[in-house]
């Protein structure tokens, strides 16, 4: 539940399903949160851009403009966490939701209470991501830097665009360059959750990293997968 001290926690729904639109505002209301309602993919996204929001639930199949088309437009403006709703068990939605940068994912029909704990969950890292002091807030390493107060990264002076969630990991994976950090353990400090070898959230997020660094001219073997381990950024 949101920190009654602490400014109000505002979310943006779109979502086309009446009912559950309705639902989600409801109970999310209900925890303290701020709720904006959007029923297609073009208004969803006029609101998203124009207004400030900590976090935006995003449905994948929405009238006007698809959830992808939204999300895809969204990440070249701003970096606002969003959680994609998808249909139960569509494993491609996930898999496309997280190259157009979502930071999660929810199958269809979900748990309220896991709900609102991912919800918790990523507005945690997102608060993480900016420390109280300038203090150790910038790490350089091989050609990297790593700025956790204005969230920005720098690969030999060429920007790089990551969501919250990539940031963290980018930044666990700098603070333990050369050694291998578990997926057990990169759960806990980066997901907050634990593993599950089902689920390829961390997977995704990985490949994007890593897409996204050697496009700006990083050797694609600096950010290794340790198969059946883990990873290393050498």
């Amino acid at each position: 539940m949101p920190d009654k001290n602490k400014a109000p926690i505002s979310i943006l729904i779109i979502e086309d399903d009446l009912i559950l639109n309705y639902q989600l505002k409801q109970l999310l209301e209900k925890q303290s949160f701020i709720v904006t309602q959007c029923f297609n993919g073009e208004q969803g996204l006029q609101n998203a851009v124009s207004n400030h929001y900590d976090l935006i639930l995003l449905d994948v199949s929405l009238p006007k403009r698809d959830g992808y088309s939204v999300l895809n437009t969204l990440r070249q403006t701003q970096q606002t966490p969003v959680i994609i709703l998808t249909a139960h068990g569509a494993e491609e939605e996930r898999i496309m939701g997280f190259k157009n940068g979502a930071d999660d994912y929810l199958p269809k029909p979900f748990n309220f209470t896991e709900l609102v704990l991912r919800i918790e969950a990523i507005l945690r890292r997102a608060r993480s991501a900016i420390p109280q002091q300038v203090v150790d807030s910038v790490l350089q390493y091989e050609g990297l830097i790593l700025d956790r107060q204005k969230q920005q990264v720098f690969f030999q002076d060429h920007p790089v665009q990551l969501t919250p969630i990539q940031f963290k990991l980018l930044w666990t994976l700098m603070l333990h360059a050369n050694h291998l950090l578990s997926k057990p353990q990169l759960y806990r400090l980066v997901m907050e959750r634990d593993f599950s070898r089902y689920d390829r959230s961390l997977d995704m997020h990985m490949s994007r990293v890593r897409r996204k660094l050697t496009d700006v001219g990083m050797p694609v073997d600096r950010l290794q997968t340790v198969h059946g381990t883990g990873y290393i950024l050498l």
